[in-house]
C-alpha cells in the first residue's frame, strides 16, 4: 500500500471523532465495514457523506454506490466523512452522550459536612490540610520533574491492556483541584481524554475536544512512543 493511495480523513458521528488513514482502493462497502467498528452504526443503518471540513457541512458527495473505490469520490487529505444512522431508535446514536435527561443528585454542604464516609471527615479525622496543626507542618521537598514539553510518552491506565499514547504539551501548577503539585498535560492520539487543554475557563494547552487530559507525572512515561495505528483490516 504506497502513501501516494492513503488519505488521513477525519471519521464524525454522534458520539464518535476520529482521525483516520484509509486507502482509495478500499470501496464503500468495505468502508462501512470499518466504519460500525469505529462509530458503533450498523452498516445496514449507515449514511456516509463527505464534506471539505467539520466547518463547511455542505455535502460536496454522498458515499451510496458501495461497489465504487474511495478514489472515485475524490477523496482528499483532511476532509470529513460523516456518518449518520439512518435508524437510531434501535442502536441508541446519540443518545449515549445526551445527559440531559440525567437526574442530578444533589447534597447540601450541611448534609455533606455530617456524614463519616466522605474526604472531608478523613481528613478532619487525619488533621490533614486545612485541619492540619500549623505548629507540625512543614514543607515538602520540591518533587524534581524530568517531563519535556513536546516529548512523546505513555500514560498509565487501569484498564489492562490499554495504552495511551500522546504528546506532552504542559508541566507546571495549575488552578484547579487543591492547587498542590505538578500536573502533566497530555495530547492523546486518540480521543481517550476529558478536555481541549484548558480547564474551569483555564487554557493550559490547546488540542481538539475530548483529547486533553491532566495526570501526575508519576502516571506519565516518556520515551520512544509512536502513534499506535488500528489495523481494522485484520478484523475483516
Amino acid at each position: 500500500m504506497s502513501s501516494s493511495s492513503v488519505v488521513t480523513v477525519f471519521v464524525v458521528s454522534a458520539d464518535t471523532r476520529s482521525e483516520r488513514r484509509f486507502d482509495l482502493h478500499t470501496t464503500v462497502e468495505q468502508l462501512k465495514a470499518k466504519l460500525e467498528l469505529i462509530t458503533g452504526i450498523p452498516v445496514t443503518n449507515q449514511i456516509v457523506s463527505l464534506t471539505n471540513s467539520e466547518k463547511d457541512g455542505q455535502v460536496i458527495a454522498s458515499l451510496s454506490d458501495e461497489s465504487k473505490p474511495l478514489g472515485f469520490y475524490g477523496l482528499r487529505d483532511w476532509q470529513v466523512l460523516k456518518v449518520e444512522d439512518s435508524n437510531p431508535s434501535t442502536t441508541f446514536t446519540g443518545q449515549l452522550t445526551d445527559v440531559s435527561q440525567v437526574e442530578k443528585f444533589e447534597l447540601s454542604d450541611v448534609d455533606y459536612a455530617k456524614r463519616q464516609d466522605t474526604v472531608l471527615a478523613y481528613k478532619q479525622q487525619h488533621k490533614m490540610g486545612r485541619f492540619a496543626s500549623k505548629e507540625s507542618a512543614s514543607p515538602k521537598p520540591a518533587m524534581v520533574i524530568d517531563i519535556p514539553v513536546g516529548s512523546r510518552c505513555e500514560v498509565e491506565s487501569a484498564e489492562e491492556g490499554l495504552h495511551k499514547r500522546g504528546a506532552v504539551r504542559f508541566v507546571g501548577t495549575t488552578k484547579f483541584g487543591t492547587g498542590e503539585g505538578v500536573w502533566v498535560g497530555v495530547e492523546y492520539d486518540e480521543p481517550m481524554g476529558k478536555n481541549d487543554g484548558s480547564v474551569q475557563g483555564e487554557r493550559y494547552f490547546t488540542c481538539r475536544p475530548n483529547y486533553g487530559a491532566f495526570v501526575r507525572p508519576d502516571r506519565v512515561k516518556v520515551g520512544d512512543f509512536p502513534v499506535i495505528e488500528l489495523d481494522l483490516d485484520e478484523e475483516m
